[in-house]
This record gives C-alpha cells, structure tokens and sequence, in this order.
C-alpha cells in the first residue's frame, strides 16, 4: 500500500517539535525503521515517529489526528498480528525510550515504553532482583505488561501485571497521565491486562522480588518418547512448588554442541524446567525426570538475564501463533498434544509448548481481567518458519493445535499469545463481565478509539 501523502510543511512543523525524529518513505532509515519482528508483515506507514520523551508521544498523537491517520504504537514490535506498524498511518515508536531506573531499596524499577526485556533484566541483576518478564529478551516490558504478562517467573511473583506498581501513559487527547492504586484507580485497574487500549505507556513503575540464584535444566529426547516423558512430566510439575517452572515442547533439535548428532534438525521432546534457586535444589525437584534417561542435557544455573536469551528467535522470520488454556491435561488431552507435533514443520523454529500454570499466577488478584489464571495448563502452538511456501501448512498445524485441546478449554486466552482471532476470543480474553467494565474505560480515555491497533475493545 502507498503510505499516505503527508504535505512537506506539515512534516517540518512535525520535525520541530520533536526531540527525537520522524521517518518517511525516502530517508534512508525508513525500511529499518519500519520492520517488525513477525516478517509475515510488510506495512509502509506515512510516518514513523522516533520518541525521545512523552513531549514527543504527545506531538506524534496530535499530528496523527490531525491528520486523519491511523495510529500504531510499537514498543518491542513483538505482536504477532503487526499491530506495531500500519499501512499508511503514523507509528509512535518508543524504542528510543528504554531507560531503567532501579530503586533497590524499595525494590521497584521505573521503565521506560520502549525498554524490551533485556534492558529491564540487565539493570535488574546487579542488584540481584527481578520480576516476572517474557520467555524472549527481545520482547517489550510495556506491551508485555499491559496485556497482562506471562513468564518463567510467573509461578513464583506472579504474572507481569500483578507487580504493576503505577503506569504514566499519554491519552488519546495529548493528556499525560499518571496512574496507580490513588491517582486514576479506575484505568490503573484497566492496565492490568487491557492492553494499550487506553493511551501510549511512556514509562511503567514494577515491584522486583529478590532472586539471588536461578537454574535451569533442559533435557531432550527423541519425538517418539514424548508420550512417555510428558506424564511425568505433568506429575512433577502439578506438585511441584512454587519456584519450579518451565515447559514441555516438541521443537527441531539445534545444532548446539550438547546435542548430539542423531537429534539435530530432527523434531525432539525438550523438558525445560526452571527453577528460583540453586542447582542442587533443581535437580532434587527435577529427580523423575532425570531418571527417565534423555539424550541430550544442559543443566545448569545462571543469570536470569541469561535464560532470558536462550530461546530468542532472530527478527524477520514468518510467525503464527495461538493458544489455549487448560482446566486439566488428561491422559487423552496428552495424547493428542503429542500427536500433533508429528505434523509441525520440521526443521524450523517453530514449538509446539504445554506451559505449567498455578503457584502465585493462579493466586493472584482475581478482579484484574486477566481470568485465564484460572487454568492449569496452557497449549501453544508457536508456528515460526521462513518461507512464503510454508504459510498455509504452517498456520494449519497452529490452528489444527489449538483445536485438538479444545475439549479441555476454560474458554478463556491470553491475548499476547495469540493474533487477530476475532472479537469472540478478545471478550474471552477478559471475561464478559470485565469487558463490560473496560469499555467505559475506553470510553473515558479514548471515546475515538485512536488506539485501536490492538485487541480492541470498543468504547461503550
């Protein structure tokens, strides 16, 4: 699509009131500027605007309503669907804002909207705290966040949202605004999972926990013995406390130095399990899964900011994801997990993942509209691939996946694992009654709906 043609003095009087810059076709940064990390998606906007500060947010706003155009926010760039980049419209990109500010006293760290995971684990680690983030370094703190925010850690302190200490966000209007449990309650409730329906976040405050040691073990099998590993796995994991987390995934085997030749390129059964503490307390919750006899190891403990990288998926690869959530993982729902891994493309780096819920996820506040705590398990096939040729296998399998599980569904989804599914599953994403409650904050905060690139909710 031919980016919408934007009058030269606009642009300049854009230019001027900026800190940072704004990009358009033509300069030589626009292509970069402009790719996601899903490279399904080839969007040209009109203009990128690069944020230096909420001043900037503010200017970027005015001027795409100003203008008539449609408005995408990106931080990480990491949605599935591209709702970082538009076809035509404006870009607030906040990727110059990723400043961490770390008060290790009153254990909180001050966020910038545009800081990705990295950034926030980094400046976490010396002071050996840090909170529930993604399973990818690349990924954005804000988004991750506002959308609710699962993760190794999640067992443990609980989901992203759940260490929400206060979030200051520009309104539809250009109005910066600062929200926590005294200022705005109403909207700070709505950020517990509502997304960026409401304003761009410029900065987020989260509560840190201590975390003075973790570990990891990550144990490959053949495809064919997944049958057999994933009972014990589900045994061990559904008693297990607190501090042991991880997932059971069919993935290709890498080519990584503990893996031995007879696994790479072929698809695997991999056991991760985390754990918040030292080695030795790992392999002593882990113990049924050792004795079992795997091919491949790597078991070890390390940084959290190092397991934050070990499944990092480079930019510009095709990606199609969904998921589903749980109330239990019977023997036949195991079944029918498995047997779907034998379809996945193969090699590529795509994984077929049963994720553990439950600990302090499932104990969290249960009036923020994040209601898929509830579940015990959580299947997500996570198609990645990269060539045109495998798009229409490649988003069957993810979605013959989902629909093999969903016998055993609570109904309810995270909407950071999934793309654009249809209102249905957005309703489900918070439950009906919060989506009631979340449209009158969208009607409060953006009665337009200028922030609409996202799983929308309508204001009432």
């Amino acid at each position: 699509m031919t980016p919408h043609p934007l009058a030269e003095p606009a642009l300049n009087g854009l230019r001027e009131s900026l800190a940072g810059d704004a990009i358009t076709p033509g300069d030589a940064a626009y292509d970069e500027a402009r790719t996601i990390f899903n490279g399904m998606i080839d969007r040209r906007p009109a203009v990128i605007v690069q944020c230096e500060s909420a001043a900037d947010v503010a200017a970027a706003v005015h001027f795409g309503r100003e203008h008539d155009l449609e408005v995408a926010v990106r931080g990480g760039g990491h949605s599935v669907a591209g709702l970082a980049t538009t076809d035509g419209g404006l870009v607030v990109d906040l990727r110059r804002m990723h400043s961490v500010v770390v008060d290790p006293d009153a254990r909180t760290a001050r966020i910038g909207g545009g800081a990705t995971m990295s950034h926030l684990d980094r400046a976490t680690q010396p002071f050996d705290l840090a909170t529930t983030g993604g399973r990818a370094s690349t990924t954005g703190v804000g988004g991750f966040t506002l959308g609710g925010g699962s993760g190794w850690l999640e067992r443990k302190f609980g989901l992203a949202c759940d260490n929400l200490a206060a979030v200051d966000l520009v309104t539809a209007e250009g109005a910066e605004v600062h929200a926590d449990d005294d200022e705005h309650p109403e909207l700070f409730w709505a950020l517990h999972g509502g997304g960026g329906n409401f304003g761009v976040a410029t900065s987020i405050t989260l509560k840190l926990h201590p975390l003075p040691a973790m570990s990891v073990a990550l144990l490959l099998f053949p495809a064919q013995r997944g049958d057999e590993v994933l009972p014990v796995y589900r045994e061990v994991l559904e008693s297990a406390p607190d501090e042991v987390g991880g997932g059971f995934i069919y993935l290709t085997g890498p080519p990584e130095e503990f893996v031995p030749e007879h696994l790479v390129g072929k698809t695997v059964a991999c056991v991760l399990v985390t754990y918040t503490g030292t080695l030795p307390e790992l392999r002593e919750a882990v113990a049924p899964l050792l004795a079992l006899g795997h091919d491949a190891e790597l078991i070890t403990e390390l940084p959290y900011a190092d397991l934050q990288c070990m499944i990092d998926d480079p930019p510009g690869l095709r990606n199609y994801w969904s998921a589903e959530y749980l109330a239990r993982l019977p023997e036949e729902a195991m079944q029918v997990f498995c047997a779907r891994a034998k379809s996945m493309i193969v090699p590529s780096n795509s994984q077929h993942i049963l994720f553990p819920m439950g600990g302090a996820l499932e104990r969290g506040d249960s009036a923020y509209p994040v209601p898929w705590r509830t579940a015990s398990w959580v299947s997500h096939p996570f198609g990645i691939w990269d060539s045109p040729a495998d798009d229409e296998r490649g988003r069957k399998w993810v979605r013959d996946a989902r629909e093999d599980v969903v016998p055993w569904s609570i109904g309810l989804v995270y909407l950071n694992f999934i793309g654009l599914e249809g209102p249905e599953r957005i309703v489900a994403g918070f439950g009906a009654e919060n989506y009631r409650r979340l449209e009158a904050v969208k009607a409060q905060y953006d009665p337009d709906n200028v922030f609409r690139l996202n799983h929308n909710i309508k204001p009432r």
